[in-house]
């Protein structure tokens, strides 16, 4: 099967990596030099003139100097042919909660149909939706996380398109935590919605280059393969420090939320809040029995988290929410959190849900947490798949690491 990977080159690469090395210890801040995938026109305006397309987006899908335009805008404009939108998890426009059920409806702006992925149980467009197009175009911004959702998605419309005999393209944009892998490979016995491929916790990867390696590795259904293209962005290596214009989900608003993620998810498989419904979301952690603290808040109902964990009750834990950056990535994926919380709790096995497994990928972690290990000696036992996880990948990768 036919895999392409338009408007990269070797002096592209050097390029990137020389822009990216000047810059305070190979990493660089800001977006000025970074040239997302869907603003590269001219390479993907001749593959899609003509064809009828759909668009795997959400609010995250954005162009422009200011990010104020919407790729499905600019397609328009360009004179394609965008006959359907798919939504992923929290919608098209992205606010509902996690996990929350999105009906299908219409683009207000543009009147073009919106059938949701995250409506029903099969999460699988259906085959009069299929019919409705050639090829399928993703335009996402991930955080580069094994249980952040928006890779599932479209590795199930890859899925889809393999199924139905459509092309499928990729509007590639960096990842905000593409400079770390860590954590183990999933074990594919607690597959779920959030950990769907054999990769580590922190995998590192661009959406684009999880599509190519889901392609090559014969992670599709049956070990089938769909035709991709890769639209890459310029000016981008793994050790770019790229700062999101635009939150991903609604309780990630800010870079430290999401470099803090990797640590303080896994407080959704406990009865731990970890801020939700309050400012600082994925950036505090607490529960009213937790003692011997100074911190405290109180979760509320709002957008985007319309019924938070210890919703109106008073929480006592610990505020990371003035961490430095950069010694929350040093850290990497950081378990003293969960540690912390589940040794002052004194619950046992009652601080963990089955939840928790999915998150971790491997049962050990929790087991190791309960037999009183530290995070070092738990992150020991991961470091093998870390290893073997970067040579799988190599093959895969689209910049430079």
């Amino acid at each position: 099967m036919a895999l392409a990977v338009v408007g990269v080159t070797a002096s592209a690469c050097m390029q990137a990596r020389s822009r990216a090395d000047e810059k305070n210890g190979n990493t660089t801040t800001g977006n000025a030099a970074v040239v997302v995938g869907a603003e590269r026109t001219s390479e993907y305006l001749p593959l899609l003139k003509g064809k009828r397309i759909a668009l795997l987006s959400n609010q995250t899908g954005v162009v422009g100097p200011r990010h104020d335009k919407h790729t499905l805008d600019l397609m328009l404009e360009l004179g394609l042919n965008v006959t359907t939108i798919f939504s992923p998890e929290h919608g098209f426009r992205g606010n509902a909660d996690a996990g929350e059920h999105v009906k299908s409806s219409v683009d207000e702006k543009t009147g073009i149909p919106i059938a949701s992925l995250y409506e029903g149980k099969s999460r699988m467009p259906a085959q009069e939706t299929m019919d409705r197009f050639d090829v399928i175009v993703t335009d996402i911004q991930d955080v580069g996380l094994r249980f952040y959702t928006y890779y599932v998605t479209m590795v199930n419309m890859m899925d889809a398109a393999a199924a139905y005999g459509k092309e499928f393209v990729v509007f590639d944009r960096p990842n905000p935590n593409g400079m770390t892998v860590d954590g183990p490979i999933l074990d594919m016995k607690l597959k779920s919605g959030v950990g769907w491929l054999p990769i580590t916790t922190v995998h590192g990867m661009t959406m684009g280059e999880i599509a190519r390696m889901t392609n090559g590795e014969g992670w599709l259904t049956n070990g089938k393969q769909v035709k991709l293209t890769v639209i890459p962005c310029e000016n981008y290596t793994h050790q770019t420090r790229y700062e999101l214009p635009i939150a991903p989900s609604p309780n990630l608003p800010n870079m430290l939320a999401i470099y803090l993620y990797p640590s303080t998810c896994y407080f959704e498989g406990t009865p731990v809040s970890l801020g939700r419904g309050t400012d600082w979301p994925f950036q505090v952690y607490g529960h009213p029995l937790m003692k011997g603290y100074s911190f405290s808040f109180t979760p509320t109902s709002r957008p985007g988290a319309k019924t938070p964990p210890q919703l109106g009750k008073l929480c006592h834990g610990v505020d990371l929410h003035n961490l430095k950056a950069d010694d929350v990535i040093k850290k990497g994926m950081n378990l003293e959190y969960v540690i912390d919380a589940y040794n002052n709790l004194k619950m046992g096995d009652k601080f963990f849900t089955k939840f928790f497994d999915l998150l971790a990928g491997r049962t050990y972690i929790r087991e190791m947490i309960m037999a009183g290990k530290s995070a070092d000696e738990i992150r020991a036992m991961w470091q093998d798949d870390v290893k073997r996880f970067k040579e799988q990948r190599r093959p895969y990768l689209l910049y430079p690491e």
